[in-house]
């Protein structure tokens, strides 16, 4: 028995190599992206973490504030603590580097606390002077940093506000991880250096032994919100909220990505059914003449669904080691963020992980065996003197396709659209789109045989007595007419791979058409001037304020302050933005969504919240909210929402006179200028480059911060771009792979059309315009199904996932290239195909009727 599974396996695959090795590339192909994407995922969040952990050392507990810095006078408190044996202070902030936007982070300590809890953030100086490490003048460098920087006379230069503040590098890091760009200064002089003096960002503690820590977090927690309320969060290193605020940053776009690699496994699942399903087909007389031989249905079921194993088993195999290879080159050439702005300054080195390995490889056998079940389940069902005679192919075929199943689908997919979010993710959202394809897909043997009997008989009526009638076109519409479920398993092919791709691509135009919109809304001055450098030391101070407001053809110039604010434990931090808003008339610098609020005489400051802000938040219009400035927790009252592409973890804005009336800093990030009337851009940038801190300024007009937005979301959608792209191949080849098995599966029906005087151009032409007429029918149903499926993309899954909305945009030329593709794609194929049918004449093509 074993000699005869083998023996109809191979032969089969001998057979037809092409069809098996398509489905099992299909897997292999989906299998390996997502493999890939987890693997990369899992390497930069474990080195991310690590590299974190790494610069708490063997903290027990660590105070930070909710504003980036606080006063230090909390340290002595928490140092003379009872259970506390050694406190640690530490200063970090990124520092910027003149030219560059990407920042230097500076932790900055006390080495000879630091060597207690965090030895890894104490510098080793270079030479034999120890006094370096308590230098005011010394900064010891990581390898990474040391690298980008490229120290000349062994000194780097830094940014402060807009001067130049050179520091002499006094050593090493060596407990930096690789690729952590990290700076190590004695704090006092970073203070000093960087104007931050009485400031500390977080203070580190090592507790006595026998102190139990949850118990000694919990006392301090509690005395802390006591005595100053919403200044402090304490937390353990690495626990539960850190994780979690780590997570957070990328986790939306990483489920994202991860589920968008498993549409080539959806695609996959329907070949490995197609390919499956016309096999059992084609060889219904074989296996029935199998059962009267006796071979019983428990057997014969085995035998499919082996085949179908072996399909998955090699698809999941080879998608594993290519998701390894895939994943080790990603992460060399592409980094740990996939161009996407996360985890960086992380150099993560891949690592295969059995357990999701076998996950993976479990999914992908699996996907096979369902693709296979229901031609299994057929085949043994079928009755061997039905099945013996030829000509029931259609009736074997019909009973898969009910429509109760499908249609229960997709009313379940509607009702599924609707649902919120489970743990901040679409998930309903996705397993919508699942149930809408698989309904979607069920229908089409019966949208077929509606449409092609709906095209027949109105051929038959304008054709009755007319001699000169196209028979070629008689037949074909007869055969796409009476063999429905047939032509359903074609079109299951074309809908599921153009359906998909319809969606994904609106959804990307989608965005970034709405981005584009947004710039241009949120950028209506003439000159956008900020400093040269990304990071926080870099800024504006107020006489040099002054003087770009007084520039020549300056009408009004409109400052800018960004901080970070944390307002949740368990989130990471928001981005507080103050800057001149008309409170009456916010819309004019916002994108406002809904109705905006004017806030009432005597009421507190209005401030308006991104869209992240509501779901995350609960920051509606008209609630009262408290925000931490300046030590203390201030009321406000929101007094709209606005739409914000840029940060997806939430911002915040408010008026820059609010903001400086309650904080006093008086400095800022940057400044938008609106020209006078017919003055030229020209002569006030040329102006602003006669300053005396000009080179720590870069000026750009709003066409150019647009063009580089488009790039940078180009560039961050690159991965997503590359799935597309995949999805149209295999699509490609899936529609190739199924008009091709269906046309040699009909090499007896050639055969006895040629009998009858049917030449063998009409056949070919028969063939084409079968496979023109499906594949139009299939683009037609995918554009419509695939404008269903962006419809949830848009409006449910990006939403729950980023916290921002958009507009629908129709990306008409992709759609049209690709359409064409299918079309061009069916069409060669049925004709390569018909081909090869028709080359081994008609007496050998019935020779098994006779």
């Amino acid at each position: 028995m074993r000699r005869l599974s083998r023996w109809l396996l191979l032969g089969e695959w001998r057979a037809h190599p092409v069809r098996a090795l398509v489905a099992i590339a299909a897997i292999a192909v989906g299998i390996s992206l997502g493999f890939a994407i987890h693997l990369i995922n899992a390497a930069a969040f474990n080195e991310f973490s690590a590299a974190i952990k790494g610069l708490s050392g063997v903290a027990d507990i660590q105070v930070r504030g909710t504003e980036p810095f606080f006063d230090e006078q909390i340290y002595p408190a928490l140092a003379q603590r009872d259970g506390v044996a050694v406190a640690s202070p530490v200063l970090e902030f990124d520092a910027s580097v003149p030219g560059e936007r990407t920042a230097l982070k500076i932790i900055a300590t006390d080495a000879f606390r630091a060597a207690y809890i965090s030895p890894e953030l104490v510098g080793v100086p270079a030479g034999d002077d120890i006094g370096d490490t308590l230098s005011d003048d010394a900064v010891f460098l990581s390898a990474a940093a040391r690298q980008w920087l490229q120290p000349k006379d062994n000194a780097i230069t830094l940014q402060v506000g807009t001067s130049r503040l050179a520091l002499r590098v006094g050593g090493a890091v060596p407990g930096a991880r690789a690729g952590q760009r990290l700076a190590i200064m004695d704090i006092g002089a970073a203070q000093w250096r960087f104007e931050k003096l009485g400031q500390l960002s977080r203070i580190d503690l090592k507790l006595r032994d026998g102190i139990n820590r949850e118990v000694f977090k919990t006392q301090l927690e509690k005395d802390l919100q006591s005595q100053y309320p919403g200044r402090f969060r304490v937390n353990q290193p690495n626990d539960q909220e850190q994780n979690s605020r780590n997570e957070g940053m990328s986790r939306a776009y990483r489920v994202n990505l991860t589920v968008l690699a498993l549409v080539a496994l959806f695609t996959g699942a329907f070949l490995v059914f197609s390919t499956q399903a016309l096999s059992v087909i084609r060889r219904r007389s074989q296996f029935a003449l199998l059962r009267v031989l006796g071979l019983d249905r428990h057997r014969l079921l085995r035998q499919i669904l082996i085949e179908g194993l072996c399909l998955g088993v090699a698809g999941s195999a080879i998608g594993i080691a290519a998701g390894y290879g895939m994943a080790a080159a990603a992460l060399h050439f592409m980094g740990a963020d996939l161009g996407a702005g996360f985890f960086s300054g992380v150099r993560p080195e891949v690592h295969f992980t059995p357990v999701a390995a076998a996950i993976y490889f479990a999914l992908g056998v699996a996907v096979a065996l369902l693709g296979c079940a229901a031609p299994a389940l057929d085949a043994a069902r079928a009755k061997p003197a039905v099945a013996l005679k030829s000509g029931t192919e259609e009736a074997a075929i019909s009973r898969l396709a009910r429509a109760w199943p499908s249609l229960v689908c997709m009313a379940l997919a509607a009702l599924l659209s609707q649902a919120p979010p489970v743990f901040e993710l679409p998930l309903f959202g996705y397993l919508s789109i699942a149930l809408l394809l698989i309904g979607a897909i069920g229908l089409m043997p019966r949208l077929a045989a509606i449409v092609f009997r709906y095209a027949h008989q109105r051929w038959s009526a304008t054709t009755a007595g007319r001699p000169g009638a196209s028979a070629v076109m008689t037949l074909t519409l007869s055969r796409l007419a009476n063999a429905s479920s047939q032509a359903g398993i074609a079109l299951g092919g074309v809908l599921s791979s153009f359906s998909l791709m319809v969606a994904m691509a609106i959804m990307v135009a989608s965005f970034r058409v709405s981005l584009d919109d947004w710039l241009q809304h949120v950028l209506p001055a003439d000159i956008y001037v900020s400093t040269a450098s990304g990071g926080a030391t870099a800024g504006l101070r107020p006489e040099e304020q002054a003087a770009v407001a007084a520039l020549p053809g300056v009408d009004s110039a409109d400052f800018l302050r960004t901080r970070p604010v944390s307002l949740d434990a368990g989130r990471p931090s928001v981005t507080l933005m103050a800057r001149n808003i008309d409170a009456a008339d916010p819309a004019r610098s916002l994108a406002i969504v809904g109705d905006a609020r004017t806030p009432a005489p005597g009421a507190p400051p209005p401030v308006w919240v991104s869209e992240a802000m509501v779901d995350l938040y609960n920051m509606t219009p008209g609630a009262r909210i408290e925000l931490p400035l300046n030590g203390k927790p201030h009321a406000f009252i929101v007094a709209g929402v606005w739409r914000d592409y840029a940060r997806p973890t939430g911002t915040i804005q408010m008026r820059l006179s609010d903001y400086r009336a309650i904080t006093g800093e008086q400095d800022a990030s940057g400044v938008a200028l609106t020209l006078k009337p017919g003055a030229k851009p020209e002569a006030t940038l040329a102006a602003l480059k006669r300053l005396p801190f000009a080179a720590a300024l870069d000026a750009s007009e709003p066409s150019e911060i647009r063009a580089m937005s488009m790039r940078v979301f180009d560039r961050s959608f690159a991965i997503t771009y590359l799935l597309e792209a995949i999805a149209i191949v295999i699509g490609l080849f899936g529609v190739a792979a199924t008009f091709s098995a269906q046309t040699l599966a009909r090499a007896k029906e050639f055969g006895m059309l040629r009998h009858v005087g049917v030449s063998r151009k009409q056949v070919l032409a028969i063939l084409a315009i079968e496979g023109g007429s499906l594949t139009g029918l299939g683009i037609v149903t995918g554009f419509v199904l695939g404008w269903v499926i962006s419809l949830i993309l848009v409006f449910v899954v990006n939403p729950q996932s980023f916290h921002w909305t958009m507009q629908l945009h129709m990306p008409w030329p992709l759609l049209a290239a690709v359409a064409g593709l299918l079309l061009a794609a069916a069409a060669l194929t049925a004709l390569l195909a018909g081909r090869q049918s028709l080359s081994g004449g008609p007496i050998r093509a019935v020779r098994e009727d006779w």
